[in-house]
Formats: structure tokens, C-alpha cells, sequence
């Protein structure tokens, strides 16, 4: 193809290049970003990164104020900053382009003039030595004439080359002078050749391909070369730009398929989000161990690039939708919970206001036995709130130990309680000990007598209850397994005559699932002293070791089930 049927106008192509990644910037740091660019002389040909950061800052302002929920705006003076900073940007910039504007309608007009004293030099001289100086002015105004309007850029350069070649065809110069013209642009456009070869090796293809829309620009400034160069020329310069074009074009076939991946993983977290923001939750730890699994999963997403320029938008909706579901969800829920917590707070004051009432009593029996039902009440009642927890806890504990450690003190000699907890360990001791035998009779003999036994010796110190009686259970269990069990049926109640091993390890599951029960319950009441740490631990071992327990006895009655 010859360099005169050379379409006068490279189209421009948009860059697809994505602006420094934004997502994982804060509000300051989106505002000192954009600030820089302010500083920056060529702040007026980045306006595509302008309103990248704007768009940044206004989603991120969006989320938190979305998260805050119906709070003080803590963020109203970081936007009021922003679109300070913006709204002098905006202003600049629309100077600018009125400007730019204006400029290159008058660069049109001069461009037009040129044309018209082109047409009148071609169609009115022959005298070639006067023509030909007058001719190369024209040709410097033109190039030193900056750019014009887009829409009136093909036509005006097409009318400009027509009539630099009718110059040259038609006007008969000398060859002299004509040689040397052709050698002039000969050299300009073999630089350019060279320029644009070079821009195969710039790994900045987005660069290179810029580059290259100019050099063409700059290519059509020329006049032509001798006629024995034209088509070489030309080709050579073509060749550069295929080499770029094809490069340029495997970046974006590459790009695509980069945004098909990463649409692909967004769509996964958003599957992901929807999942949890649709589950059944009832419980606080629960929606805490939910929010960290959104937390995570909002990390992962600022990790992955854009999508395509179709779907980027769509997907991001439909993540944050997900997201704000689940977080109003969230909200609506604490909002209840809260009426609920300032509810349990009135019972547990309540239930001080009876323990600061009968803790002065020496009614020792009987008021054991109503201290007793508090302590059962406060552990039926739910969740406060943790500002209030340890005070109302601590409240309530006092009154408990005042009025247990002035009962111990008085205590009878018939109603030792260290003399009774010290025949507790004892009968622990024993448990221990003990080494069952084949008969199964004399086994549950065994476990009734020390059951028994244990039952029969009186209160012990009330500090010192829950250790006894869970390490009784505790000895127990590991003793005789078929204790729990037996304990679970009435008295009145007869006993089968027989039992399948089904049967069995399903009442075996079933003691040591309210041994487990236990367990937890004296968590529960324990956790609230923050001197009942080793406690605790023992429990929270215990319960480890009871639910293993639980685990293999379900996998044994599944085999059992399976056999029948």
C-alpha cells in the first residue's frame, strides 16, 4: 500500500491501563493522592486518574458510612476537604479545556488560511524560484500550527496533503530544489521508521502504543519522498506499526482473559458472601465468627484485579449488596439483643437485691437452700452487657461468700464442712481405686454404695462444691460408664430384662452428654470470676475429653445401625 492512500487519521485508542491500585487506601490517603496530582505540571492531561480517585474516595466513603450505621457522620470533614480540593480542580480544568478549546478552533482557521494560500501558490505561479521559498513557509506554519478540533482533523489534513501534492506534480519546479525537498522528508520519515522500530523493544506496550499515534501524527507534517522511496518508506514505517499494533492487541487479548479470571473469582466470593449473609444466626459468637469470615473474604476481593469494563461494575454491586445484607442483618439483630441484655441486667439485680437481703441470715439450712436457688437463676439467665457483666457478677458473689464463709464459721460440730469435704476426696480416693471385676452386678453394687456414701456426708465448704462434685462424676464415669445411665432412669422405673449393645452405648451417650452438660453449666458460672481461670481450664479438659468420648460412642452406635 502506497503512503498516499494512508488514512489521514490514526484513530485513538483507549487505554485500558487501571490508574495505581485505589482499593486499598484510606480516605487521607486517597485525598493525599489526589493532592500530588494537583501539584503535578501535567495535572491537566490526567483527568481519566482524577476521577478514578474521586470514584475511589466516594465507594470507600460509602462503605464506612454504611458500616457506621445511624451514628455521628465522622467523616463529614474528610469529604468537606475532598471536594474542597476537587471543586478547585474541576474549576481548572474546565478553564483548561475552554481554552484548549478556543485554541484549537483558531488553529482550524489558521490551518484553513494556510490551505487557501496553498491553492493560490498551485494554481497561480509558474515561476519556480519565487513559488518554491513561499511554498516551504506554508509548509513550517503548518507544522508549527498546533492541533484542531477532532471532528475537523481528517478533512482539514486530507486538503492539506491534496494540494501539497498538486504542488509537487503540478507545479513545474526544478529538479534541484524538488530533490532536495524529497531528501529533507526522506530523512524526517526515516527517523520516524527508526523511532518506531525501537518501540517494539519498550515493554510499556500502552506507552509504545501512544508513541506510535504520534509518530504517525508527526509522519503526516511531511511532504513526500522521491518516487523511487515512497513505497520502501513506507513499508518500512508500516512494518514498525504492525509489530507494535500486534503486540499491542496480545495485551489486550491478555488483559481480557486476566478480568474473565478475576470475574471469575469475584464471582466465587460473592457466592461466598451470599452464603453467609442467608445463614440462621442466633448467637453473638456466631455473628463475630461471621463477620471475620466477610472481613476475610473483602481482603481477598481488594487482592484480585478489575473485571471487564462490562461486568466490573455488576460484580462490585453485587458484592457489596451481599455485604451490606449480611451487616444489616447484623445490626438489627444487636439491636435486639441489646433490649434483651438491659432485660437480663433487671433479673440479675434482682436477684443481688435477694442475695444483699439474705446474706445476714443464721438460718444456715434454709438459707443455704435459697442461695442455692439464685446461684441456680443467675446461670438460667442470658447475656448482659460486658461493661456491666463483671460489677453485677462481682455484686452478686459477695453477698454469696459473706453469707457462706459466716455459715462455715458457725457451723456445728455434727456439720463440719471441711471435715465433710475431706470425706468426699476420700470416697474420690476410693472410686480411683477401685478395679472392676467381670461380675456386672457386683460393678453396679459397687458404683450404688459410693454413690450413696457420697450423698449422705453433708455440705462441704461452699467455695470448694463444684470442684468435689465434678471430680465425683468425673471418677465415676471412668469407673463405672453404665452410672450415668442408671442415674438417668426413675426409681420407679424397672430395668429391661434385657438390653441390645445398641441400646446400651446409646444410654451410655446419653449420661455422658449430661455429664457434658455439667461441665459446661459450672463454666458458665464460673467465668464470670476472673480468679476461676485453673478452674475453667479443668473444666474446658474435661469437656474435650467427654466430647471425644461422645464421638467415638456415636461411630459405634452407626455401626450398630448399620449391622441390624
Amino acid at each position: 500500500m502506497s503512503e498516499e492512500n494512508i488514512n489521514p487519521e490514526v484513530q485513538e485508542e483507549q487505554s485500558a491501563v487501571q490508574p495505581e491500585n485505589l482499593a486499598d487506601k484510606s480516605l487521607s490517603e486517597l485525598s493525599d493522592v489526589f493532592k500530588n496530582l494537583m501539584d503535578s505540571a501535567d495535572r491537566m492531561l490526567r483527568s481519566k486518574e482524577a476521577e478514578s480517585i474521586k470514584s475511589a474516595f466516594y465507594k470507600l466513603l460509602g462503605k464506612l458510612r454504611s458500616e457506621a450505621g445511624e451514628v455521628e457522620d465522622a467523616f463529614a470533614d474528610v469529604e468537606e476537604n475532598f471536594k474542597s480540593i476537587y471543586s478547585d480542580y474541576k474549576r481548572e480544568r474546565a478553564e483548561y479545556n475552554k481554552e484548549q478549546d478556543a485554541l484549537k478552533e483558531e488553529n482550524l482557521e489558521k490551518k484553513k488560511a494556510i490551505i487557501e494560500e496553498l491553492k493560490a501558490l498551485v494554481d497561480g505561479s509558474e515561476d519556480v524560484s519565487s513559488s518554491f521559498p513561499a511554498f516551504r513557509e506554508l509548509q513550517d506554519r503548518w507544522r508549527a500550527t498546533g492541533p484542531v478540533p477532532a471532528t475537523a482533523f481528517r478533512d482539514i489534513n486530507s486538503n492539506y496533503q491534496f494540494n501539497v501534492e498538486r504542488f509537487y506534480d503540478k507545479v513545474k519546479i526544478n529538479r534541484e530544489l524538488r530533490d532536495l525537498d524529497f531528501q529533507k522528508n526522506l530523512e524526517a520519515k526515516e527517523k520516524f521508521c527508526e523511532a518506531a522500530e525501537k518501540l517494539a523493544d519498550n515493554e510499556n506496550i500502552v506507552n509504545a502504543f501512544n508513541e506510535l499515534q504520534k509518530l504517525h501524527e508527526q509522519w503526516k507534517e511531511f511532504g513526500p519522498v522521491a518516487k523511487e522511496f515512497r513505497e520502501s518508506i513506507w513499508a518500512r514505517f508500516q512494518a514498525a506499526t504492525a509489530v507494535v499494533n500486534k503486540r499491542y492487541q496480545a495485551h489486550f487479548e491478555e488483559l481480557k482473559g486476566k478480568q474473565k479470571e478475576n470475574l471469575a473469582a469475584k464471582e466465587a466470593l460473592c457466592a461466598k458472601v451470599e452464603e453467609i449473609a442467608a445463614r440462621e444466626i442466633s448467637s453473638s459468637d456466631e455473628w463475630n465468627s461471621s463477620a471475620k469470615e466477610i472481613e476475610a473474604i473483602q481482603a481477598e476481593w481488594r487482592k484480585i484485579g478489575f473485571a471487564t469494563k462490562k461486568e466490573n461494575q455488576k460484580i462490585y454491586d453485587r458484592f457489596r449488596a451481599a455485604c451490606d445484607a449480611f451487616y444489616g442483618r447484623k445490626r438489627e439483630y444487636y439491636s435486639q439483643f441489646r433490649g434483651e441484655m438491659e432485660a437480663n441486667v433487671e433479673k440479675k439485680l434482682g436477684l443481688i437485691k435477694a442475695a444483699e437481703e439474705l446474706k445476714s441470715s443464721t438460718e444456715w439450712k434454709k438459707t443455704t437452700e435459697k442461695f442455692i436457688e439464685l446461684q441456680k437463676q443467675w446461670k438460667e439467665i442470658g447475656a448482659v452487657p460486658r461493661k456491666k457483666s463483671e460489677q453485677l457478677w462481682k455484686q452478686f458473689r459477695a453477698a454469696c461468700d459473706e453469707f457462706f464463709a459466716e455459715r462455715d464459721k458457725n457451723s456445728a460440730p455434727e456439720n463440719n464442712y471441711f471435715a465433710n469435704l475431706k470425706a468426699k476426696k476420700k470416697i474420690v480416693e476410693d472410686i480411683k481405686a477401685y478395679v472392676p471385676v467381670d461380675d456386672a452386678a457386683a460393678n453396679a453394687e459397687a458404683a450404688k454404695k459410693f454413690a450413696a456414701d457420697f450423698q449422705a456426708i453433708g455440705f462441704v465448704p461452699f467455695k470448694e462444691k463444684d470442684n468435689i462434685i465434678a471430680a465425683f462424676h468425673e471418677a465415676m464415669q471412668e469407673k463405672f460408664p453404665e452410672f450415668g445411665a442408671e442415674r438417668g432412669r426413675g426409681r420407679g422405673e424397672a430395668k429391661p430384662r434385657e438390653r441390645s449393645v445398641k441400646d446400651t452405648l446409646i444410654q451410655q451417650y446419653k449420661a455422658l452428654q449430661q455429664e457434658v452438660e455439667t461441665f459446661e453449666n459450672n463454666i458458665g458460672f464460673f467465668s464470670a470470676s476472673k480468679n476461676s481461670e485453673s478452674l475453667i481450664k479443668q473444666m474446658e479438659s474435661k469437656i474435650a475429653k467427654a466430647k471425644e468420648e461422645l464421638r467415638k460412642l456415636e461411630e459405634r452406635i452407626r455401626k450398630e445401625e448399620e449391622g441390624e
